[in-house]
C-alpha cells in the first residue's frame, strides 16, 4: 500500500509506504496523506471478520494499509493496545440500543475518557516501536480543542524517544479538560496555552509543519487527525458498530457523529468507500457549523478567530476542518491541482469557496452518503434532559449534539448509530444546567482539578513557539 498527498502534482512527488507517512503529519507540500486506492472487502471478509474481537479486527482492517511492519509485530501491538483493562470490556466498543432503530456506540471508556484514546492508545505503541526500530526520536507537536490533547498525553506520556508538545486556546476547554491534560507533570509532556481559539492552535500547528527546515531538523511529528495513522485506527470502530447493530452483511447503517475537524466522520467515510453497508454518514456540528453549511449549500466559508462561537460543546467550537480536505480530494475525482487551489490560495485569498454548481458537489449526498445538521446550546440541553428522562442514560453536550441531528435523519428500517464523543463528567457544569445533577465520577478523577498543574501561557506566534520547542531540546 502507498500513499499519496491531496496536494501532489501529477507525477511529481514519490508515492510513500505506511512508516515513511507514520511520523510526519502533514506532506512536505502542505497537503494531507491518503492511500493511493481504497482497499475493498469482501462480503466473505465481512462474514469471517463479524466475530472477531476488537483488537483482531484492528489488525485485519490495519494490515489492509500497513505493510511495512511484520504481520506478527502488527498483530501484538493492535493485541497490546485493544485490551479490556484499558478499555473497559470486552466489546470495547459496545453498543447501547436507546430504542428501536436507535444505538449509541460507547467510544469513551479508555484513559482519558474520550473517542480519541480509541486511535491515540494505538499511536502510542506505534510511534514506540517505528522510534525503536530506526533508534531514532520524535517530538510531536498538536492541537486540542479538548480531547486530542489529553488522549496524546495520556497515550505518550513516558513513552521513549518521544516528547509532546500541546497547544489548547487558553481558557477555552472545561475545568475537568483542563484538569486532565495540565496536570500531567511527566518529563517529556508540555502543555502551552494559546490565547486564541482553537484554529489559532491548529495554524500554529500548520505553520510549523510547513517549514521543513524546523520539521526535519526537530523531527516534528503531529497526532492531531491530519496524521493518516490515526484516521486509519479510527475506521475500525466502524465495522465493529456496523456488526453489533446487524445480524447479516445485507442490512445497512447510518452513522451520526459529532463533528468539528471531519477527522472521526472522514474515518466513517473511509470505511463506506472500503464497503462497509453505510447508508448515511450524518455529520453534526455546534453554532460552528462551517461543516453543515458546506452539506446544505456547497459553500466552505472558513472563520475567523473572532466569530467562532464559544459553546457548551467546545470540542467542536472549530471553524477551520483540517480533515475536510481528505473528502473534497475524492469528492473532485482526486484532482490534486484543483484541490491546491481550493485549500492553498483560495482560502488564504478568499476564507471560501463554493462548489454549489459543479456537479460533483450532489455526488457528497448521492454517492458519499453525506448529510448534516445543526445543534444549539438549547438543543443540546433539551436532548441530555430528554435523554435520562426516555433512557436512563446521560450523554455529554458533543453527543447530544450527535443525538439531536440524528434524529432530523432515520430511516425506518435502518438502525442509526449515534457515536459517543466523551463521557458527561468531563463537561460537568451543562450536566448540571440540564439535570441538576453532576455526573458519575470514575473513582481514578476524584480531586483531579485540585493537582499541581504545569503549563506555559504564550501567543499565537509561531517564532515564539519555535523557540519553545527549541529550548526544550537543547
Amino acid at each position: 500500500m502507498q500513499y499519496i498527498s491531496t496536494r501532489a502534482a501529477q507525477g511529481q512527488a514519490q508515492p510513500k509506504r505506511f512508516c515513511e507517512i507514520l511520523l510526519e503529519g502533514l506532506a512536505p507540500d502542505g497537503g494531507l496523506y491518503l492511500p493511493t486506492h481504497y482497499p475493498q472487502v469482501s462480503s466473505e471478509a465481512l462474514m469471517r471478520w463479524r466475530t472477531l474481537p476488537y483488537a483482531d479486527l484492528a489488525f485485519e482492517i490495519l494490515s489492509l494499509y500497513v505493510d511495512d511492519i511484520p504481520e506478527a509485530d502488527l498483530r501484538t501491538l493492535c493485541r497490546k493496545t485493544y485490551t479490556a483493562e484499558v478499555f473497559g470490556s470486552e466489546a470495547i466498543v459496545p453498543l447501547k440500543r436507546l430504542e428501536e432503530g436507535l444505538y449509541l456506540q460507547a467510544l469513551s471508556n479508555g484513559p482519558t475518557l474520550a473517542f480519541k484514546d480509541m486511535a491515540m492508545q494505538l499511536l502510542g505503541n506505534l510511534f514506540e516501536y517505528e522510534l525503536a526500530r530506526h533508534g531514532e526520536e520524535l517530538n510531536i507537536f498538536g492541537a486540542t480543542s479538548g480531547d486530542t490533547g489529553s488522549a496524546a498525553e495520556y497515550a505518550m506520556r513516558g513513552k521513549k524517544g518521544v516528547r509532546v508538545f500541546m497547544t489548547s486556546p487558553d481558557g477555552r476547554m472545561s475545568p475537568f479538560q483542563q484538569a486532565q491534560m495540565f496536570s500531567l507533570l511527566d518529563d517529556n509532556i508540555y502543555n502551552i496555552a494559546i490565547r486564541g481559539v482553537f484554529d489559532d492552535c491548529q495554524d500554529l500547528v500548520k505553520a510549523v509543519s510547513n517549514d521543513l527546515a524546523f520539521k526535519q531538523g526537530y523531527k516534528i511529528g503531529t497526532v492531531n487527525s491530519i496524521n493518516w495513522a490515526r484516521l486509519m485506527a479510527q475506521v475500525v470502530y466502524y465495522f465493529a458498530g456496523y456488526f453489533q447493530a446487524t445480524t447479516s452483511n445485507t442490512e445497512r447503517v447510518s452513522f451520526c457523529v459529532p463533528s468539528g475537524n471531519f477527522g472521526n466522520v472522514c474515518a466513517g467515510h473511509v470505511a463506506r468507500m472500503m464497503g462497509l453497508p453505510i447508508e448515511k454518514l450524518v455529520v453534526a456540528t455546534n453554532e460552528n457549523d462551517v461543516l453543515d453549511e458546506f452539506f446544505r449549500t456547497g459553500v466552505y466559508r472558513v472563520r475567523g478567530s473572532a466569530d467562532t462561537q464559544e459553546t457548551s460543546s467546545p470540542s467542536m467550537d472549530i471553524s477551520k476542518a483540517s480533515n475536510f480536505e481528505r473528502f473534497v480530494f475524492d469528492l473532485l475525482g482526486r484532482d490534486s491541482a484543483r484541490v491546491t487551489d481550493l485549500f492553498g490560495a483560495g482560502l488564504a485569498r478568499d476564507g471560501t469557496f463554493d462548489l454549489h454548481a459543479d456537479p460533483l458537489f450532489a455526488q457528497a449526498a448521492s454517492v458519499y452518503g453525506f448529510a448534516s445538521g445543526k445543534s444549539t446550546h438549547a438543543d443540546r440541553i433539551a436532548t441530555i434532559r430528554d435523554t435520562w428522562q426516555r433512557y436512563g442514560v446521560i450523554v455529554d453536550p458533543h453527543t447530544a449534539d450527535g443525538l439531536k441531528v440524528a434524529q432530523l435523519h432515520r430511516q425506518a428500517g435502518i438502525p442509526m448509530v449515534v457515536l459517543e464523543t466523551a463521557l458527561p463528567i468531563k463537561f460537568a457544569s451543562t450536566i448540571v444546567q440540564a439535570l441538576g445533577r453532576e455526573p458519575e465520577r470514575p473513582a481514578k478523577f476524584v480531586g483531579i482539578e485540585d493537582l499541581p498543574k504545569r503549563v506555559q501561557v504564550m501567543d499565537a506566534d509561531v517564532q515564539a513557539i519555535k523557540a519553545y520547542i527549541t529550548a526544550a531540546c537543547a
